[in-house]
Order: C-alpha cells, then sequence, then structure tokens
C-alpha cells in the first residue's frame, strides 16, 4: 500500500497543495515551521480522523476558514481508493471513499499508516493515557469494529460515572443501585473484549519490539511489555510498583474477576462518584532491563524504546493487512539519532513499501533514504527531485 497524491485545501497552513508521491522512501525537507509535518498529519488524518498533535480538530482548519479538505489517493496492487475528508467548523465532519460516504471510525477500513514524531517519547515517560489510547488505536487499526466497542464502552463510563453522583447525592437511593448494576454488566461486557484485544495486540507487538530495539540502538538491551489491570490490582496514575494483572486467560475469568473488584471498590467509587475498575485505568508497563522504562530509562533508551514500538506497531499491521504494508510515517526523527543510529534504523524500515520522512536538514538523513526529495517553504512546494 502506498500513497500516489495528496490534495489538500485550507488544512493547516496550506491554502491549496498537490504533490505527487512515489513508492519507496520520500524526504520532506525544508526549515522548521515550514509545513514540512503538516503534510504527514494530513495522511495520517485520512485514515484515522485524528491528528498525532493535537485533540482538537479545529486546528487543522487554516486561520479564517470555515472548513478543510484532505484528499489521499492510495494504491494497492492494481486498485486505487481515493479517500476524502471535509474538517469543518461548526458542523460535523464528513468522508467519503470513492465518493461515497462513509462513517469517520470506518476509514482505518481503507487506509493504515504509522506515524512516529517527536510527541511520542509521551508513550515512554508520560502518563498511562498516553499508552491506552497508543494501544487503542492500533486495536482499531487491527480490528476496526473495535471503534464501535470503545465507543460504546466510554459512553457506559460516562453514564455510569454520572450515576454514581447521583447515587451520591441522593444517599444512596435503592433504585440508583439497581440502575448501577445494570451498567456494571454492560460494564464488564464491553470492557473485558478490550482487555483481551489489548492482551492479544501486546502478545502479538512483543517480539517485534524486541527486534526493533536491538536494529535501533545496536545494543545488548532486553525489553519486556506487560499490561496492568486495574480488575486485578488498585491502580493511580503513579503506581508504578503494583504488581502484574493476568491478561493469558479465558475472557469469562477475566469477567468475573470484573465483577468481583466492581464490587469490592463500589463503596469508594460512591464516595468519589468515579469509576475506578476497567481497561479505561490500565496501564502498559515498558521494562528495561528489568527496570520501568518510565523514569529509569535515559533519554536516548526511551527515544529509542518509543521508535522501536512504532516499528514494532508497523510489522503488526503488515502481518494482519490484506491491502499490505502500513504508509511508514518518521516525523522528525532523524536530528535526534547519531550516525549509526541512523543507518539502522535506514535498514529497518527499508522493506516496507513506502516511508515519508520528514527533515530539516536534508543531510540528517541516509542517501538511500532521500533518493525523492520534496522541498517545502511557507506552505508551498518549492522544488522536487
Amino acid at each position: 500500500m502506498h500513497v500516489t497524491h495528496l490534495s489538500l485545501a485550507d488544512f493547516r497552513n496550506y491554502a491549496r497543495a498537490d504533490v505527487a508521491l512515489a513508492p519507496g522512501a520520500v524526504l520532506f525537507v525544508g526549515r522548521n515551521g515550514q509545513g514540512k509535518t503538516n503534510l504527514v498529519e494530513a495522511i495520517a488524518y485520512a485514515g484515522s480522523a485524528a491528528s498525532h498533535r493535537v485533540s482538537s480538530d479545529q486546528a487543522l482548519i487554516r486561520f479564517g476558514s470555515e472548513s478543510a479538505i484532505v484528499r489521499v489517493r492510495v494504491q494497492h496492487d492494481d486498485r486505487a481508493v481515493v479517500i476524502e475528508v471535509e474538517l469543518n467548523r461548526s458542523s460535523p465532519n464528513r468522508a467519503q471513499v470513492n465518493r461515497s460516504p462513509v462513517r469517520l471510525r470506518e476509514l482505518p477500513r481503507y487506509f493504515a499508516s504509522v506515524i512516529f514524531a517527536p510527541e511520542d517519547l509521551s508513550l515512554v515517560r508520560g502518563d498511562p493515557g498516553g499508552r491506552r489510547a497508543f494501544l487503542d488505536t492500533l486495536v482499531v487499526q487491527r480490528t476496526p469494529r473495535f471503534a464501535s466497542v470503545i465507543s460504546d464502552y466510554e459512553r457506559v463510563v460516562r453514564q455510569r460515572n454520572s450515576l454514581l453522583k447521583s447515587a451520591r447525592a441522593s444517599r444512596l437511593a435503592a433504585d440508583s443501585l439497581s440502575t448501577l448494576d445494570v451498567w456494571d454488566e454492560r460494564l464488564v461486557a464491553l470492557g473485558t473484549e478490550l482487555i483481551v484485544a489489548r492482551a492479544e495486540l501486546v502478545d502479538a507487538m512483543r517480539p517485534h519490539v524486541a527486534r526493533a530495539y536491538s536494529a535501533v540502538a545496536g545494543d545488548d538491551h532486553h525489553t519486556r511489555m506487560s499490561v496492568r489491570l486495574s480488575v486485578d490490582v488498585d491502580i493511580d496514575d503513579d503506581a508504578s510498583a503494583s504488581p502484574l494483572g493476568d491478561t493469558n486467560d479465558l475472557p469469562e475469568n477475566i469477567a468475573e474477576r470484573f465483577r468481583s473488584r466492581l464490587a469490592d471498590r463500589r463503596r469508594e467509587e460512591l464516595d468519589r462518584a468515579v469509576t475506578l475498575v476497567g481497561p479505561h485505568r490500565d496501564d502498559l508497563v515498558l521494562e528495561l532491563n528489568g527496570l520501568p522504562a518510565r523514569g529509569y530509562a535515559s533519554h536516548g533508551e526511551s527515544w529509542s524504546y518509543a521508535l522501536a514500538l512504532k516499528l514494532a506497531s508497523a510489522e503488526v499491521l503488515r502481518a494482519d493487512a490484506v491491502a499490505g504494508d502500513p504508509v511508514l510515517i518518521l516525523d522528525d526523527v532523524f536530528a535526534e539519532l547519531d550516525e549509526g543510529r541512523r543507518e539502522r534504523l535506514a535498514d529497518a524500515v527499508g522493506g516496507f513499501e513506502q516511508v515519508l520522512i520528514t527533515a530539516a536538514v536534508g543531510a540528517d538523513v541516509p542517501e538511500r533514504l532521500a533518493a525523492t526529495r520534496i522541498g517545502i517553504a511557507s506552505g508551498e512546494i518549492v522544488e522536487e527531485g
């Protein structure tokens, strides 16, 4: 799978842009702040309806405009797909594939990409919420129907939190508690499905992360990935030393532990008016040489670990997808690496059908990844070669 053409209208700093892209490695080069990242952000957005940089789509619409258009033509073998997303300030966003309307959450069915950017250092050093979002994005890319599962689960958590607040305010009225039991079962059903999907994903990623870390770092380090489950332990966002839950279990056993934990913590949930058990409280635990990477890994080790997670994501999607390789995007990566790691990274990504790279200095990127160059300046394509 590769992108053959990108067209933008009023997206970020681009009034208009039309870029033809080739398979293999493509380098977008230009000074910082000129719009290189905006181009690859738009390409990734076409397959996810989400930005890796901001949570609100409003920032993606050019200042002074009411809407923006992202149009991407994707080629797989002899089949071409045109994906178009319209972002609007005052009305819902819309999407279509080959001119037929589709729901935004269906976009991963048609196009997959994996983007690595400096912000991804937070996967190792940041809070659990970022790691949960990373896992869920990849779960949806592997199995698009999980977009609905995750949306339904989040809605149940919101409804349950609202009921907990009402129950606290009404001094634990009997009707509130009986309604809470109904929401508990829905929480357990959807939450267990998500826990199992995340566990299967982590199992699939584990060997790829180990290989990718060694390939990038070139050192004898040992990585380990696990999932800490709130159905087994009490978790707060700083509980880095909590024991790990068992995700290698049957779904019915996980569901039973889920119900039991909800019962054990109901009084605390009523006091705090918040749901304390479920995958929205879990964490992806990353270890390096037996120690938690968060807090112990150096900057270089954290950078290599985050990059390994994204390379492993691409390998997992490559193994699962019927549409071929995902498009791999490396946004401002090479400036952070020494020459040895640059060359090793070039080796690691060389087998992907299309790799899109951004760099402020073209010399930072190994020559074999810079055969196709597209120059960017002030929201304009200034040179191609």
